[in-house]
């Protein structure tokens, strides 16, 4: 599945082909030399230094790529969301839902793979949250 299994070198080569930026441009943006940039295409991880440095060449954010893999397969929330909430480092209070996830979710529905009820409890997704996703797929449909 798309963001189950990351494997970010994977996406950085792909977009630098998409782009078709020069291995020369790509060592001189990231003061590295080629056989760095070529282990960064086989590289499961990268730090994230490097990948926003990576984000900003090519033009794509890559964090995202993590951030729908957490919207779609992190556990639950525990009941008491609040109880340990730092002042130190910020907060979100919903979930950022990319056209990507809502393709995905949808495709999911319209093929049968899964039930409405299913996507509900597997990925945590409001039943009106849902509702809406499937009723503007619907419109723009027709």
């Amino acid at each position: 599945m798309l963001y189950k299994e990351i494997h970010i070198g994977k996406f950085i080569k792909e977009r630098v082909l998409e782009k078709e930026i020069t291995i020369e441009r790509i060592c001189n943006f990231l003061n590295k030399d080629e056989d760095f940039v070529e282990a960064i295409y086989t590289s499961k991880s990268v730090d994230t230094d490097l990948l926003l440095r990576w984000s900003k060449l090519l033009e794509y954010d890559f964090f995202r790529l993590y951030s729908s893999h957490l919207i779609l397969y992190a556990p639950p929330s525990a009941v008491n969301k609040n109880a340990n909430k730092s002042e130190k480092i910020p907060y979100f209070r919903k979930n950022i839902y990319t056209q990507e996830i809502k393709e995905f979710i949808i495709k999911r529905i319209l093929s049968g793979e899964m039930t409405q009820s299913e996507v509900i409890r597997e990925y945590s997704i409001p039943k009106s949250t849902l509702h809406r996703w499937l009723q503007k797929s619907d419109d723009t449909n027709e």
